[in-house]
């Protein structure tokens, strides 16, 4: 039986694969993540406590564990924290990953490492869905951590794949960062009044989708870079409209403004998307529409 190793296993990914691997049972899992075990589930997997900024930990626990799979959902993501908090998101998203792909070579040298990347590597100036061969131009430090990262991936000694993905969206146990079908659900309930940019595009993410992505990489074990995203491009205001007509929810209170009004400290990609083509064709990748994954979030909510 294989060993996946998780990194990030509290947050919405980490908890999501968790969750999938354990009713395949094909896989011993190890879930790490900082701190404790947020999953209220404990039993059918290990949870060990893991900073991957760490080299002494990440060389411990690759060490004594000595995984057939690793999948790296460990990353820093709030994009404007990052502007502000350089040494920070450099540590967690390009350093730690270092210390991974080396703590592979070093002790596990056939395993397979899933990197898990973003739209945010483009500038969002191609008008057009990205492919897996499009060249990266980051516009913020996020997104250069990132890029980063996956060319650490790339140049490195261990079999590896790069999961690129958009926005993604869903509900686990004790969460601690929000997502858009959430915030926007979340503030329309509430009858608040919300400014949403209407130029801004994405493909909203369904986490299980992204988690079955990751994992259909890890049994075939295929290598390279995969666009692992939702199948539709919309713009930011129209994502928040579908929340609002799924929930019934007053769209009078949504106002649509520019990027340039909200004074972010990142610079964000005006229009990504992914042509996920490959992800279908060579993986079996099934992604849901928007509106199923607002039914399923529904379905977890009540």
């Amino acid at each position: 039986m294989k060993k996946i190793l998780i990194t990030g296993s509290n947050g919405l990914l980490g908890q999501k694969l968790v969750s999938a691997l354990l009713n395949k049972n094909a896989f011993q899992i190890i879930a790490t993540s900082k701190g404790t075990n947020r999953i209220n589930n404990e039993i059918g997997y290990v949870y060990r406590s893991l900073d991957i900024t760490n080299k002494e930990e990440v060389d411990t626990v690759i060490s004594y564990y000595t995984p057939d799979i690793v999948i790296n959902t460990a990353a820093m993501t709030n994009v404007d924290a990052c502007e502000t908090q350089k040494e920070e998101c450099w540590k967690l998203n390009v350093t730690a990953v270092e210390y991974m792909v080396s703590a592979i070579e070093k002790f596990t040298p056939n395993a397979h490492f899933i990197q898990l990347s973003t739209d945010f590597i483009f500038d969002g100036e191609k008008g057009s869905a990205y492919t897996e061969e499009d060249a990266p131009n980051p516009l913020s430090y996020y997104a250069l951590s990132k890029w980063e990262a996956e060319k650490r991936v790339m140049i490195s000694n261990v079999t590896w794949a790069i999961a690129r993905t958009i926005i993604v969206y869903g509900i686990v146990d004790n969460m601690s960062r929000s997502n858009i079908v959430l915030w926007a659900k979340e503030a329309l309930t509430k009858g608040q009044k919300i400014n949403v940019v209407d130029d801004q595009f994405r493909s909203p993410t369904l986490a299980e989708d992204l988690a079955a992505g990751c994992i259909l990489i890890a049994e075939k074990e295929a290598t390279g870079v995969f666009n692992i995203s939702g199948p539709k491009t919309l713009s930011v205001l129209e994502i928040v409209n579908a929340v609002a007509d799924y929930w019934k929810l007053d769209k009078s209170l949504i106002t649509p403004s520019k990027s340039t009004t909200l004074n972010q400290a990142a610079k964000r990609p005006p229009r990504t998307g992914f042509v996920i083509d490959k992800a279908i064709k060579e993986l079996g990748y099934a992604p849901h529409s928007f509106e199923e994954g607002l039914a399923i979030l529904d379905k977890q909510l009540k």
